[in-house]
């Protein structure tokens, strides 16, 4: 491995703009290539991934996304790295099982009494269900365990339903199904995955499977430091410089003075994109894709846009950069609030966009799981 050159922050933020599918000549024609351009959509939000898709596609119906997931399936719901909730590409999902599913699945074990197998038994007998379904065909899934202590918010009795179908589905051995409350919706009939996957899963070694993974990543978001890949990923170090070394890699030079990675195949410069702006949702993939973010991210602007957990709200992009956030009214409204000066021509851009944004919710307010202070602020008070 040897070190190609500097590779200023400006460059980073174009291959951003292109390779992530925002900027306007690198828009993607369908939800998968979208999937494919950031790697794997968050979907801890279910409506993000329709948003994160939307502000990468030309244009982007709600049923044309509900369509790949539940009709066509070349797109599938998984927990994945970081034990995080992600839609990938079909043909991918065997990299994200192999590389972190079952490290994921092996985690989730621990934490349970015991599996209850019973209920891929139900569901081969009895079909697509919900979880009340679930549990009133096993009852044992309304087994109560105290879960932190008492007097916390997160503590106290819970059921384990939904810890049982977490662990069932990070083995890969029931999928999470059509939602039935709404393409923003989150309570979906489980099904098992024979039943969307019916050749199984082809096979592959974790560490195979770990380095397609991060040669992946490298191509979407490089260039990226170690550190960023080990956030990503979830991994420790050794494991992560494990993957990385059957690669053919460079190291280049970022602004901060830290050494980034790129594949040698990809270490021509990127020329700079037409400029460009994209309002994307909470978690986006694009945000959430390194632990360094200055590059991208003004110091000023993240005790606005990110929660107390380190999770980031709906924000506002120009040209590779985050420069304010938007949230929704009650009325489904688009709000927005830049955190620094645009000019009126950039300005009037964002406000078109909100406008666009607030016409294809159609009513719905889609408040995300995780409250920023912008968030709060915009709900509250427009502008």
């Amino acid at each position: 491995m040897t070190t190609l050159r500097r590779l200023p922050a400006a460059e980073r933020r174009a291959r951003l703009g292109v390779r992530h599918h925002l900027a306007p000549s690198a828009q993607a024609p369908d939800p998968v290539t979208v999937a494919h351009g950031v790697v794997a959509l968050h979907a801890t939000d279910p409506a993000s991934v329709y948003l994160s898709a939307l502000a990468r596609m030309p244009a982007m119906p709600q049923r044309e996304l509900s369509a790949a997931l539940y009709d066509d399936r070349t797109l599938v719901r998984m927990l994945g790295m970081r034990r995080t909730m992600f839609v990938v590409p079909t043909p991918f999902v065997p990299v994200v099982q192999h590389s972190s599913s079952e490290a994921v699945a092996a985690r989730l074990r621990t934490r349970l009494v015991k599996e209850l197998s019973a209920v891929v038994d139900v569901l081969r007998s009895q079909g697509p269900s919900l979880a009340a379904e679930l549990s009133e065909a096993e009852p044992r899934l309304r087994t109560q365990l105290m879960f932190g202590p008492a007097d916390k918010a997160y503590g106290g009795p819970q059921a384990i339903t939904s810890r049982v179908l977490n662990l069932l589905s990070a083995q890969s051995r029931i999928i999470r199904g059509r939602p039935t409350n709404g393409w923003a919706g989150s309570r979906y009939r489980w099904e098992t995955v024979e039943s969307w996957l019916p050749h199984g899963l082809p096979p592959m070694t974790v560490v195979a499977a770990r380095t397609e993974l991060v040669r992946c990543w490298l191509g979407r978001f490089g260039p990226g430091t170690l550190a960023d890949l080990v956030w990503w990923t979830g991994w420790n170090q050794r494991d992560t410089k494990a993957a990385l070394a059957p690669l053919d890699l460079v190291e280049v030079e970022l602004d901060d003075g830290a050494t980034g990675l790129l594949l040698a195949d990809d270490a021509d410069p990127v020329d700079e994109p037409e400029p460009w702006i994209a309002f994307l949702p909470a978690l986006d993939p694009t945000p959430m894709g390194w632990t360094g973010r200055d590059w991208y991210l003004p110091d000023s602007h993240r005790r606005e846009l990110f929660d107390s957990n380190g999770n980031i709200g709906p924000s506002i992009w120009a040209d590779g950069r985050i420069v304010g956030g938007w949230a929704q009214g009650p009325a489904g409204e688009v709000r927005w609030r830049l955190l620094e000066d645009l000019g009126a021509e950039r300005a009037a851009q964002v406000d078109g966009r909100a406008a666009e944004l607030t016409e294809w919710h159609a009513g719905v307010s889609v408040i995300p799981k995780f409250r920023t202070p912008l968030q709060h602020a915009l709900r509250g008070a427009y502008r």
